[in-house]
């Protein structure tokens, strides 16, 4: 992991010189990535207990291992990350940043909902139709990535399994949540999709949308921007949803999907201005 850490912090290096744009935000992903390693070398690994006779059921049936709609955890490690994590906001907006996490600590704000709520999808007419902000939203952000170090440990232990199994949903089998970006590898192109909440990687048809299923190639579609085809943004015509794609087969290079995230927030732009979710 600390090879991995390292691999990751140069390539950040790489893009805040390519992307000034966006150093900030790499600037503050650099801080998590730190903070992640540091937190997962003690995260207990039983946050997320996995009933290793149910997975098989599980999978067949669709069920991502971790069902944060069903049961009941103790959140009080992923609570402690947060709180740590609150405190790199702390310095663009210090006062805000306290009282929210003062908040937290005393319990007028549940950590616990807020995390259930993080998984709930919404219904179209709840997805506001402004422009997505370039700056990101840092209390999202860092809700999903409290999660992550526990996660992750899942994703590592039961990767093989799922892999093997020919997981076909959408939706991660991990932990449920949907993806935002994914990445075209291999020869051929096989299409891999990735949660940000495990860091989970699982193969899905090319053309298929992951959010409402639909294979039909007339309503399938993809936008790129001009002069660097390696990034696309995969949108459906009848849900209205899109995801990012990353197709780095011609350079060779190895593409870090959390930073390609970052990286990418102008096609997330992009794709809300032209209608997509």
């Amino acid at each position: 992991m600390a090879k991995m850490l390292k691999d990751t912090l140069k390539t950040i290096e790489k893009y805040k010189s390519s992307n000034p744009h966006y150093e900030e935000l790499l600037n503050i992903l650099e801080e998590i990535l730190i903070l992640r390693e540091e937190y997962r070398h003690n995260m207990n690994e039983n946050i997320f207990p996995v009933d290793e006779t149910l997975i098989e059921k599980k999978v067949s049936g669709g069920l991502p291992l971790v069902d944060f709609s069903r049961e009941n955890f103790d959140l009080a490690e992923p609570k402690k990350y947060f709180l740590a994590l609150l405190k790199i906001a702390e310095m663009q907006t210090p006062s805000e940043t306290r009282e929210f996490a003062q908040k937290i600590e005393d319990g007028t704000i549940d950590f616990e909902k807020m995390i259930r709520a993080s998984f709930i999808i919404p219904h179209e007419e709840e997805i506001s139709e402004e422009p997505v902000d370039e700056s990101l939203d840092l209390i999202e952000l860092f809700l999903e990535e409290s999660l992550r170090p526990a996660l992750e440990i899942l994703a590592e232990k039961y990767g093989k399994v799922i892999t093997e199994s020919e997981w076909s949903e959408g939706y991660c089998p991990i932990c449920g949540k949907e993806p935002k970006i994914g990445e075209l590898k291999e020869e051929e192109g096989r299409r891999f999709l990735f949660c940000n909440q495990c860091g989970f990687e699982w193969n899905f048809m090319r053309i298929k949308c992951p959010f409402c299923s639909n294979e039909e190639q007339q309503t399938l579609a993809y936008f790129t921007i001009e002069g660097d085809e390696r990034y696309r943004v995969d949108v459906c015509n009848v849900c209205k949803r899109y995801i990012k794609t990353v197709d780095f087969r011609s350079t060779k290079e190895e593409a870090n999907l959390d930073v390609e995230g970052i990286a990418t927030l102008h096609l997330d732009m992009l794709a809300n201005e032209e209608g997509y979710m």
